[in-house]
């Protein structure tokens, strides 16, 4: 289990967590949701040790990882899916998949045949550069490269954001299955509620850089969401 105790994050001066807690269970979608600029991504870039906490904790599978940098939470089985993609668009789609060998160790470093089932558009655009998919491919091909490093904890910053209908679905999909396998927790901040209430276990919503509600989807106040969601 991720387990988010009390953190507070800031900029400088200006303090944008205050406070958060929240646990994203193994077998387990996570979902945190809130209108822009409430402290989803610093949330996300806290936990995956791309940003100082202040104050507070972060534990993963029973230990303190805070004070890790990125590079060995992701050793620990974290991986981080950003906004906007970040693939190397001047690669292969096959570079970019490759690229997140170096984790694991050398009799590992291969791309598993499920990655290809998960998203079989990949297979057929190994040798296309990456900057030449569409923006739904683009973020296909940046949640299986986080997968070849074999998450137990998978962080997905809105994967649905600039796509396509059909490619949100296939995410949803794909979500959905790495769920029922029961061998990692998904983390998942998204705008689209729609696609965050098919697939949450449970939810955090942020408001003003804290927690305003959390819980099991059935259990929390449908008009209070809609009040935290609507712009």
């Amino acid at each position: 289990m991720l387990a988010v105790q009390g953190i507070d994050l800031a900029y400088g001066a200006a303090r944008v967590l205050r406070g958060v807690s929240l646990q994203a269970a193994v077998g387990e979608v996570t979902c945190v949701l809130g209108r822009n600029g409430v402290g989803k991504t610093s949330l996300l870039r806290a936990i995956v040790g791309q940003h100082p906490i202040a104050t507070g904790s972060i534990a993963w599978e029973g230990a303190r990882i805070d004070g890790m940098p990125a590079y060995e939470r992701a050793r620990r089985g974290i991986a981080y899916v950003p906004q906007g993609r970040d693939i190397f668009p001047l690669l292969t789609v096959a570079e970019n998949l490759e690229t997140g060998l170096f984790l694991l160790r050398r009799g590992e470093r291969r791309v598993p045949e499920e990655i290809f089932a998960l998203f079989p558009v990949l297979k057929a655009m190994l040798r296309r550069r990456g900057g030449d998919l569409s923006g739904g491919q683009q973020q296909q091909l940046a949640i299986a490269r986080a997968l070849v490093t074999r998450p137990r904890l998978l962080v997905l910053d809105e994967p649905t954001e600039g796509i396509q209908p059909s490619i949100i679905k296939e995410i949803g999909r794909v979500i959905a299955h790495l769920r029922a396998q029961g061998q990692m927790a998904i983390l998942l901040v998204e705008q689209y509620f729609d696609f965050t209430a098919e697939l949450a276990d449970r939810m955090v919503v942020m408001d003003r850089g804290e927690v305003a509600a959390s819980g099991r989807p059935d259990a929390l106040d449908p008009t209070e969401l809609r009040r935290l969601l609507t712009v």
